[in-house]
C-alpha cells in the first residue's frame, strides 16, 4: 500500500516512515498540507496518510472533503494524552499514533487502511477448491465477480488473483463503494478537473487511473447508486474514462474485479442493479463458501488469529484447548471469518496464561443451530445473544426488535462499526443511519472501539 507522510523525517516520524517501509508500504512524503494535497490530487493510490500533530491537521482534513478525496488521516506526536493529539482527533483524524512508534500499532494501522484483514487460510476441500479456480481465472484479462457472505475473504481472494495474474507488478487499487458516499465516490473513481465543482481547485486523478497497468477492485458492487453503474458500464465497455469536467477521455489498462454479499442476479432483475453492467462484471463468476461450510477451517483460523493478537499485544503464545475447540466448530458463524477474528482477538485478551478456554470465548449462548448442519436458522437468536428464546419476541413492534438487535451486536463487536454491520449482513452505511436516528431520539448507542480497529 501507499502512506503518505506529512513532516519531517528527521526525528520519530522517520523511524515510523522506516517500519512502515519495512512492512511493505510505499511511501511518500510532503513537508506540508499544501504540499500533501499536490500530492493526493495526482495520486490516487496513496492510501493513508500520517501527519504531525504540529501541523494544521484540520484544514487538512476540511480540503480534503472540499476536494472530495476520501483518505483517512493518522496523527503522530509524542504524547497520545496532549491537547495536541485531542485536538488532532476532534478536528477529523481519523486515530493517533504514539512515537516512539511501535512496530505492531503500525502494521494494525497499515493492515485496517489496506483491507487486508484475513490471512490465505485454507484446509477445508471446499475452501481449497475456491482457490483453485480463483488461480485458473488469475491468468486471464476478464472481469471477475466475486460473490460471498460478509466476512468470507472476498477481498483476500481478490487480492490473491491480482498476484498470481499478469498485472500483479502493477498496483491493485481496491474501493470500497459501500464505505464511500455517493457524492465522493464519483470523483474517488474517475477524478477530476480543475474547477468541475465547487472546490476543485486543482486535477485530481482517480482511481482508474491509479490502477493504471494492474487491478481495479470495486468491493460491493451492489451499493453503487445506479447513475454511476451507468458511467461504470461505458467506462468497462469503451476502456476509457471522463474526469469530471473533462473534455478529453483517458484510455485505460485495467482489470477489474467486483464483490458483493447480495444475489446480483436477483438484484438485476429486481431493478435495483443494472443487469447490462451486471453481465459486464460476471464474465467469471467466483462464489465463496461462508465459515459454517468450511469446517475444516475454523480451527487453523482460529489457531492463526490467536497467535497474530498475542505477538500483537505482547502476551505469551496461548493454545486452544479442546472444550474451546468444540465449541467453535458447533457455532454458526453468522459473521464468518471477520466474526471468528474479532472473537479471537477478545478471547486472547481475556485469557488467563496460555490457555483459551470456552469459558473466555466470550459467546452466545448455544442454540439448536449451532449444533445443526448450516446452523443459521436461528441467526437472529444467535446474534442478539441474550438467551432469549424466539418466542419472547412475540408481540413486540418490528422496529423494537431491530433496535435491540443492533445494539446488542454493537456491544457484542465492542462498538465496531464494521464488524457490527457484517454480523447483521447489512451495509456499515445503513448501520450508521439507523445509529444517527438511535442518537437523534436520545437512545444510548455504544461508541466506536478505540484504536486502529474503530470504524
Amino acid at each position: 500500500m501507499r502512506v503518505l507522510i506529512i513532516g519531517s523525517l528527521a526525528g520519530e516520524l522517520g523511524r515510523a516512515a522506516t517500519i512502515a517501509a519495512a512492512r511493505g508500504a510505499r511511501l511518500d512524503q510532503a513537508d506540508d498540507i499544501a504540499a500533501a494535497l499536490v500530492d493526493l490530487r495526482r495520486n490516487a493510490g496513496v492510501q493513508l496518510v500520517l501527519c504531525e500533530v504540529g501541523q494544521d491537521i484540520g484544514s487538512l482534513v476540511r480540503a480534503l472533503a472540499h476536494e472530495r478525496i476520501s483518505v483517512p488521516v493518522i496523527a503522530c506526536g509524542l504524547e497520545s494524552g496532549s491537547e495536541q493529539a485531542l485536538r488532532a482527533v476532534r478536528e477529523g483524524a481519523k486515530d493517533f499514533l504514539p512515537l516512539p512508534p511501535d512496530p505492531e500499532l503500525i502494521a494494525a494501522m497499515l493492515e485496517a487502511a489496506s483491507g487486508e484483514s484475513h490471512a490465505m487460510i485454507a484446509r477445508d476441500p471446499v475452501m481449497l477448491a475456491s482457490i483453485r479456480r480463483a488461480e485458473q481465472v488469475a491468468r486471464a484479462q476478464a472481469s471477475v465477480l466475486i460473490s460471498g457472505e460478509s466476512g468470507t475473504g472476498k477481498e483476500v481472494i481478490a487480492r490473491h488473483i491480482h498476484r498470481r495474474s499478469p498485472r500483479s507488478a502493477g498496483p491493485f487499487i481496491a474501493v470500497n463503494c459501500a464505505a464511500i458516499p455517493d457524492h465522493l465516490l464519483e470523483s474517488e473513481l474517475f477524478g477530476h478537473e480543475k474547477g468541475a465543482f465547487s472546490g476543485a481547485v486543482a486535477r485530481r486523478i482517480g482511481k482508474f487511473e491509479a490502477a493504471q497497468g494492474g487491478t481495479l477492485l470495486l468491493d460491493e458492487i451492489s451499493e453503487m447508486e445506479i447513475r454511476l453503474q451507468a458511467k461504470l458500464l461505458r467506462a468497462i465497455q469503451e476502456r476509457e474514462i471522463d474526469r469530471l469536467g473533462g473534455s478529453v477521455p483517458v484510455k485505460l489498462d485495467v482489470r477489474i474485479l467486483a464483490t458483493t454479499n447480495r444475489d446480483l442476479a436477483a438484484e438485476a432483475a429486481a431493478g435495483r442493479f443494472r443487469s447490462d453492467l451486471y453481465f459486464r462484471l460476471n464474465v467469471i463468476g467466483l462464489t465463496l463458501p461462508p465459515l459454517r461450510a468450511r469446517p475444516d477451517d475454523i480451527i487453523p483460523l482460529a489457531e492463526h488469529y490467536a497467535r497474530r493478537y498475542a505477538d500483537q499485544n505482547g502476551l505469551p503464545s496461548q493454545h486452544l484447548a479442546e472444550d474451546a475447540r468444540a465449541r467453535l466448530l458447533r457455532h454458526g458463524w453468522p459473521g464468518n471469518v471477520r466474526e471468528l477474528e474479532n472473537l479471537m482477538h477478545r478471547a486472547v485478551l481475556l485469557a488467563e496464561g496460555s490457555r483459551i478456554d470456552a469459558a473466555v470465548l466470550d459467546m452466545p449462548p448455544e442454540t439448536a443451530a449451532d449444533a445443526a448442519p448450516g446452523g443459521a436458522a436461528l441467526d437472529l437468536a444467535v446474534a442478539i445473544g441474550n438467551g432469549d428464546a424466539v418466542c419472547s419476541l412475540v408481540g413486540r413492534r418490528m422496529e423494537d426488535v431491530e433496535q435491540a438487535l443492533i445494539i446488542e451486536t454493537l456491544n457484542h463487536t465492542l462498538g465496531n462499526r464494521t464488524h457490527a454491520a457484517t454480523m447483521l449482513g447489512i451495509s456499515i452505511r445503513a448501520l450508521r443511519n439507523k445509529l444517527r436516528d438511535y442518537v437523534g431520539q436520545g437512545l444510548p448507542v455504544p461508541p466506536p472501539q478505540a484504536g486502529p480497529w474503530a470504524a
